[in-house]
């Protein structure tokens, strides 16, 4: 976006509006200076939401606003139905509790009834487990939009690996630092001010970070793990097509997109304010629809079959990560 010292939008311009999670369509109705008295102050806008009444004409910072283009627009339908699912899941009636049974889960009631007779402090501890544990829960959560197509690739990237024993074909055709380049070159363009060149740039680094960090923690399958051992030391070794390559130059879209699937529990960890919350969601939405609007030219069709000794040593290679990104689809 545009500092807000200047003018992005005109009177009687269509936008589109956040409102909390969700983009409306609206109509700029007036704009003025916050501070009257200050022509470099930020601008405000006067919005009239479509199909609203005019009581809901709203006052709104310019950091709400977005232009009225087929990407946002497409964004705003993809927002709307997440909303609607979330809502409808968190409206289903809940199983009925045994009586005298925790709001816990069952897990956590089976521990705490297998512990011994509890001693001095045992109480306040389990009270301060709880505050964090409450704590925990109301921090902002981010449902990152998942077009249905990347979970199921994310599907048949699961069953290739872990029933028909076969392994992505590395190095990817298109390397996960290829993507995050290609999508910041067709993105850039669109992007109108320096603030809003710079949430980009921001926003792919953060995914080239965390990326390089998640992927031998939470991004592997145990079959893998072998596979990334072998290939950690040739990047050690640096010889040949290997020299100054690591997971950015290694990886492609498939293990990319694992990230994405873990990213809401990543981001829950944080301590980022909703308003940062939302605009990281509606960034990361962006990537994930246009990752899967070229989703044919970026996945690989390649899974090699692993030898019966690459089969021996995975056996035994640990498994930090046994909940692996499938599993975390919703």
């Amino acid at each position: 976006m545009a500092p807000a010292s200047q003018m992005s939008y005109q009177k009687d311009e269509r936008v589109l509006c956040f409102h909390h999670e969700i983009l409306y369509e609206a109509k700029i109705l007036d704009l003025r200076h916050i501070d009257p008295e200050d022509r470099k102050s930020p601008f405000e806008y006067l919005v009239h939401y479509k199909g609203w009444k005019n009581t809901w004409d709203d006052w709104v910072p310019q950091d709400r606003l977005r232009k009225f283009t087929d990407e946002n627009r497409e964004l705003a339908t993809t927002l709307r139905r997440e909303a609607e699912a979330a809502f409808r899941q968190k409206n289903v009636k809940p199983a009925v509790k045994k009586r005298g049974g925790s709001d816990r889960s069952s897990a956590r009631g089976s521990e705490e009834r297998q512990t011994s007779v509890p001693g001095r402090g045992t109480k306040r501890a389990r009270e301060n487990d709880i505050e964090k544990e409450e704590s925990f829960y109301v921090r902002p959560s981010v449902r990152i939009v998942m077009p249905d197509n990347l979970k199921s690739l994310l599907v048949d990237d699961w069953e290739n690996i872990t029933k028909n024993q076969q392994v992505v074909a590395l190095p990817a055709k298109c390397s996960v630092s290829q993507i995050l380049d290609d999508y910041v070159k067709e993105e850039k363009p669109r992007r109108t001010s320096t603030a809003d060149l710079d949430v980009l740039d921001e926003i792919v680094m953060g995914i080239r970070e965390y990326f390089y960090k998640a992927l031998d923690k939470i991004l592997l399958y145990r079959f893998e793990r072998e596979q990334y051992r072998v290939i950690r030391k040739r990047w050690e070794d640096g010889n040949g097509e290997w020299a100054d390559k690591g997971p950015l130059e290694t990886y492609g879209a498939e293990h990319l997109t694992r990230l994405f699937a873990t990213m809401p529990e990543l981001i829950a960890q944080t301590n980022m304010d909703a308003q940062s919350t939302n605009r990281l969601r509606e960034e990361l939405s962006k990537f994930t629809m246009w990752l899967s609007r070229n989703s044919a030219k970026y996945f690989s069709t390649r899974y090699t079959n692993a030898s019966n000794e690459y089969i021996e040593k995975s056996r035994g290679a640990p498994n930090p990560a046994p909940a692996t990104a499938t599993s975390r689809l919703v």
